[in-house]
């Protein structure tokens, strides 16, 4: 066995590793052939795994992996794996997850490690080079690991035969079906709308993030039960992430989360399923309220995804990372994102003062010397103007700034979220632009991510990785179902049958559920079932939720069955912690009571207009809305096809496969939509 001491990152497709390239780690990538050389040195395996946009990610590789140093002393007593857990989001749940199991708080990059069968037995995140923060040099950590592997290895052994046993149990468990009623919306939404920060929205506490999962059981609440107070907290949540330094105000799109308690400021880094979730929320918001500032923070958004996250060919791209160069060339975090008051002085001449009090701009800064431009302070007045042209003239200077670096790859799972937010934007919106890009985007995937007839994970720059997860079937059929509702094309449903069918194939259990890897896929030591929520929903969420649409939009009543047992599967599993899963609780409510609900008629029709207004302010999460100019255009299988208005326009609601009957004018539809079937 040649011990190939070297670096083999040069050939990865994740920019993040190739980033590791030219450390003097010996890193290889996660597979079989890196476990089977672990085996064969009789070496521990040290599993690194971060992501692009990871500002403590750069800080430990410039601490630790680029020193020779350090590097000597992990190329002399390990099998070095480096692993973008956006490439490989199975590897880094399993061990994320044993991570927590030991009593560690979880994080990136997070530092595991290993038997050369791949069972954890220690771990951490960030380790500084040297000791501090209360941390352990990562030296320090590397030679003690080293001295028990030699002397203790039994008891590292059996240690880590017990935490994967562990692991296997909790989370590739198999579960009698439960009822769908342990998976009611009530219970879920009490528990988060007590978490709420009732003065600054989002959970209490710092740091803060989206949470969106749980935003939507809220939104959901509010929707369903008319609860005023979860309306209220969804609102503030979105309200506060429109106006809040997490928000970028010039340029458009939301920051990952917020590290103080008041939405201020933000870990600078931005990600694609962040702002999926956000868009998605801003519709409902807007389409609740009629509120123009989340209607703006939607169009600011969609022009931001256009100007910087569009990759060749239409696909979109990860994420924009933290870090960037400041004025005295040295990377640092949020550089290209603050000002200070000079500057701003300099741009907008005698604009600046009424600008500077609306952004929260001083002489001293709201952050280390400089400011974030924020709205959520006292001196923000809600009548002030927007500021188009001076945003305008601060966007137009900050891009000859030195940008953030942008992780270009494209993963199928966070473009179907993306893909389906676009298509509801533009369906309910009219924004031809966001539907556009879903179009654009979803053909990225089915003509550079199918690669001899299997769906791929990731893809860049003409190349592929990673087959795909159950996740990434789920959110691609949510994309397809979105846009053939947008569109009434269809073949966006031919497209979701076959991923449908696909992921029958490769990710089914035998009883009805699904595994999160493939059957085929053959470097994880535990077939995980997905049903833990992160950032977005678990797989377990995005399948169920995936096949209920697809049952609304087809009719086909297999895909509905297939939907149930996975369902009821889920139920079992999770017993009474129905809160812990939101995922699953939204999943499910959509398939307890997904309704169709079809406008017929053109802009020609008098009363048209009105028709389809009624239906847009009306939320409902689980209805799936249909506006065409001819019933034929329906599939055969869906009950609405069955329906023939007397004339134009027309609209009727379709629950549980029984459609009520026609109504022909916004007052009829409004009564029709509120539950009134008098």
């Amino acid at each position: 066995m040649n011990d190939a001491r070297d670096n083999r990152l040069g050939d990865a497709v994740s920019p993040y590793l190739l980033q590791h390239r030219d450390n003097p780690v010996h890193w290889r990538e996660w597979s079989d052939a890196t476990l089977a050389e672990a085996r064969a040195l009789d070496r521990p395996i040290l599993l690194s795994v971060g992501y692009a946009a990871c500002h403590w990610c750069h800080v430990m590789a410039h601490e630790s992996f680029e020193d020779e140093g350090v590097a000597a002393a992990m190329n002399r007593d390990f099998v070095n794996v480096k692993v973008d857990r956006e490439e490989r989001p199975d590897i880094d749940h399993l061990y994320m997850t044993a991570l927590q199991a030991m009593g560690e708080q979880g994080g990136w990059p997070m530092t595991m490690f290993l038997t050369p069968e791949g069972q954890p037995f220690f771990g951490g995140t960030y380790f500084p080079k040297d000791a501090r923060y209360g941390r352990p040099g990562f030296v320090q950590v590397l030679e003690a690991i080293a001295k028990a592997w030699r002397e203790k290895r039994a008891d590292l052994t059996t240690s880590a035969g017990a935490i994967s046993g562990r692991l296997s149990e909790f989370l590739s468990r198999s579960a009698a079906p439960g009822p769908l009623a342990a998976l009611d919306l009530a219970g879920p939404a009490e528990r988060i709308g007590q978490m709420i920060d009732p003065a600054q929205g989002g959970l209490r506490g710092a740091p803060k993030f989206p949470s969106a999962p749980f935003m939507e059981i809220l939104a959901r609440s509010a929707f369903e039960t008319g609860s005023p107070k979860h309306r209220q907290a969804f609102l503030k949540t979105v309200r506060a992430l429109s106006l809040g330094g997490i928000y970028d105000h010039l340029g458009g799109g939301l920051h990952r989360y917020s590290t103080d308690d008041r939405w201020l400021v933000p870990h600078f880094e931005k990600m694609l399923y962040d702002n999926a979730q956000f868009l998605r929320h801003l519709g409902w918001a807007y389409r609740m309220t009629g509120d123009d500032l989340f209607r703006s923070r939607i169009d600011e958004t969609v022009g931001w995804l256009r100007r910087e996250m569009l990759v060749e060919g239409g696909g979109l791209a990860a994420s924009l990372d933290a870090d960037s160069l400041n004025a005295d060339g040295h990377s640092q975090e949020g550089a290209f994102y603050v000002w200070s008051a000079a500057q701003i002085d300099g741009l907008l001449g005698d604009r600046a003062a009424p600008f500077k009090a609306a952004y929260d701009v001083g002489e001293a800064g709201n952050w280390e010397g400089h400011s974030i431009l924020h709205r959520l302070h006292p001196g923000a007045a809600s009548s002030d103007p927007d500021f188009a042209e001076e945003r305008q003239i601060l966007l137009g200077a900050r891009a000859g700034r030195p940008r953030p670096g942008r992780d270009d790859k494209v993963l199928a799972d966070w473009n179907g979220l993306m893909i389906r937010a676009l298509a509801e934007i533009g369906s309910a919106l009219g924004n031809e632009d966001a539907l556009a890009l879903a179009r654009d985007a979803f053909d990225f995937v089915v003509r550079d991510m199918i690669v001899a007839g299997r769906l791929r994970h990731a893809a860049r720059a003409g190349r592929t990785t990673g087959l795909a997860l159950s996740s990434d079937y789920g959110a691609v059929i949510q994309a397809t179902v979105a846009l053939f509702a947008a569109t009434l094309d269809g073949r966006y449903l031919d497209h979701a049958r076959w991923f449908a069918d696909e992921l029958e194939r490769w990710h089914t259990d035998g009883d009805g559920g699904h595994y999160l890897n493939a059957s085929d896929a053959s470097d994880v030591m535990i077939r995980l079932r997905g049903d833990q929520d992160d950032a977005i929903p678990g797989g377990t969420a995005l399948v169920i939720e995936g096949l209920a649409m697809l049952v609304q939009a087809s009719g086909a009543i297999e895909i509905g069955e297939r939907a149930e047992r996975a369902a009821l599967l889920a139920a079992g599993r999770i017993g009474q912690g129905a809160a812990g899963f939101p995922g699953i609780v939204a999943a499910t409510g959509r398939l307890r009571r997904g309704s169709e609900l079809c406008v017929i008629g053109t802009s020609d029709d008098p009363g048209f207009p009105e028709m389809l207004a009624k239906a847009h302010q009306s939320v409902d999460l689980d209805r799936l809305d249909l506006v065409l100019a001819d019933p034929d255009r329906l599939p055969e299988q869906l009950p609405t096809a069955a329906m023939r208005p007397l004339r134009r326009p027309a609209a009727y609601l379709c629950e549980g496969r029984v459609c009520r009957p026609p109504v022909y004018d916004d007052a009829a539809l409004a009564k029709a939509l509120s539950g009134d079937s008098d």
